[in-house]
C-alpha cells in the first residue's frame, strides 16, 4: 500500500466514524434533552450531518459512479427534506402544547399571525361554520350526519 491509498483509508474510517459519533448526539439528544422542541432540533441537525458524512465515506470506500450517484441523492434528500420536516414537526409541536418559558421567556409567535395554534383555531372554526352551514339533506348524502 502506498501513501495515497493509507490517506484514503484514514479519511474514510474519520468520516465513518465521525458520522456514527453524530448520530450518537442526535440519539443522545432525543434521551436527554427537556422539551419535544429541543429534542427534535437535536435529532434533525445533528442526525442529518452524522447520516451524510456516513454516506461520504461509503461513496469513497465503494469505488463506482452508481454507488456515488446514490450517495449523492440521499445526501441531497436528506439536505432538502430534514430541515422542512422539523420545521413542521415545531410547528405542530408549538401549536399543541405551550413552550417552556424557562426554555424560551418571551415568546415573539404567540398572539401573532402566524402562530400555528391561532391558525389552527380559525380553520376549525370555519371547518365548523362550513358544517353548520350544509342542510341536512348534503349531511346525509355525504354521510356527516352528527
Amino acid at each position: 500500500m502506498n501513501m495515497a491509498e493509507h490517506l484514503h483509508q484514514a479519511l474514510v474510517g474519520l468520516l465513518a466514524v465521525g458520522g456514527a459519533f453524530f448520530c450518537l448526539v442526535a440519539a443522545l439528544g432525543v434521551v436527554r434533552l427537556p422539551d419535544a422542541l429541543t429534542r427534535m432540533h437535536a435529532s434533525s441537525k445533528a442526525g442529518a450531518l452524522g447520516c451524510g458524512m456516513v454516506l461520504v465515506a461509503v461513496a469513497l470506500f465503494f469505488p463506482g459512479i452508481d454507488v456515488l450517484a446514490r450517495a449523492i441523492a440521499a445526501i441531497l434528500f436528506l439536505l432538502l427534506s430534514t430541515p422542512v420536516a422539523a420545521h413542521m414537526i415545531g410547528r405542530a409541536i408549538y401549536a399543541s402544547e405551550p413552550p417552556d418559558s424557562v426554555i424560551a421567556p418571551y415568546d415573539e409567535l404567540r398572539g401573532s399571525a402566524d402562530d400555528p395554534a391561532v391558525r389552527m383555531r380559525q380553520a376549525h372554526a370555519k371547518g365548523a361554520e362550513k358544517h353548520a352551514a350544509q342542510p341536512p339533506s348534503a349531511k346525509i348524502r355525504t354521510g356527516d350526519v352528527t
